[in-house]
């Protein structure tokens, strides 16, 4: 096969010099195909300088635009609704608020409304009531009063019913037996915070059973109004004074009938020995 020619058109050739005489004559690789480049062409941009200006990066763009060629926001944006003013956002309760309409102050609102009526149906049960008046009780300091009069249904020559009131221990009310009662009126209104009574003849226990005393009493309270309260008061048969919880307020007059005697023999009596009232300072 002849050599091929120097001009052959198949593939680029290494460039050969001079040859010589001892050279070896070497294979040839043909060459790779290389790919075309593209052919950029410069983009025609058109001039938008007197249209509508952007409301976010001021770009002006032609009027039929609906959104910015530069930064694509909203040409025309719909305009917001105005914010509802807090009144009108609290009631129904599944209104939605919108931005800006005073949720803080509506939630406060609401707040102090139902805490405002927790509070005055607390106050006007007489259970809320009550409890204040017991808990303003335990903080308050109770001091003695003395009523202005003491009558009784009876009693015995040297026992007269006003020993009840005298201040000493060692005297004694002498009742004709049981429901005998006593009744005590004050000068003006008062809260009864408690009472302290001492049964039988003395708060000495050698003194205490040598008559006979009621371990049970009811107590009528009758209040300025004209209002009564009645209470079953238990006494514990032992000498010396026993305090009754009462917490009465707008105390007028207050009667005491023995009931239960105890320690009756024939020739002794029913003993009173002090009963004694305490005020809310």
């Amino acid at each position: 096969m002849p050599p091929r020619s120097p001009s052959s058109p198949i593939g680029p050739r290494t460039p050969v010099g001079p040859a010589s005489a001892g050279d070896p004559i070497l294979p040839v690789l043909p060459a790779k195909a290389a790919a075309p480049r593209p052919v950029v062409r410069p983009a025609v941009v058109e001039d938008e300088a007197s249209g509508l200006a952007c409301p976010e990066c001021g770009a002006a763009n032609r009027p039929d635009r609906r959104f910015c060629r530069r930064c694509a926001a909203e040409l025309r944006p719909a305009p917001k609704a105005a914010p509802l003013p807090w009144w009108r956002t609290v009631w129904p309760f599944r209104r939605r608020a919108r931005a800006g309409s005073g949720k803080g102050t509506r939630f406060v609102v609401i707040l102090l409304a139902v805490l405002a009526l927790c509070a005055a149906g607390f106050l006007l049960m007489p259970a809320g009531r009550a409890l204040i008046e017991d808990t303003r009780d335990k903080l308050g300091k109770a001091t003695a009063i003395t009523p202005v009069s003491t009558e009784g249904s009876g009693d015995l020559p040297g026992h007269p019913v006003t020993n009840t009131t005298d201040g000493i221990n060692n005297t004694y009310w002498a009742a004709p037996g049981a429901g005998a009662s006593v009744t005590y009126t004050f000068r003006k209104p008062f809260r009864m915070v408690d009472l302290i009574i001492t049964n039988g003849t003395s708060k000495s226990p050698e003194e205490y059973a040598r008559q006979g005393r009621a371990l049970q009493m009811d107590m009528e309270v009758t209040t300025a109004d004209g209002t009564r309260q009645t209470k079953e008061l238990t006494l514990s048969d032992k000498a010396g004074p026993q305090t009754i919880l009462t917490g009465i307020s707008d105390v007028k007059t207050v009667r005491l009938t023995l009931r239960t005697p105890a320690g009756l023999s024939p020739g002794t009596h029913l003993a009173l020995a002090e009963v004694e009232f305490f005020q809310r300072s």
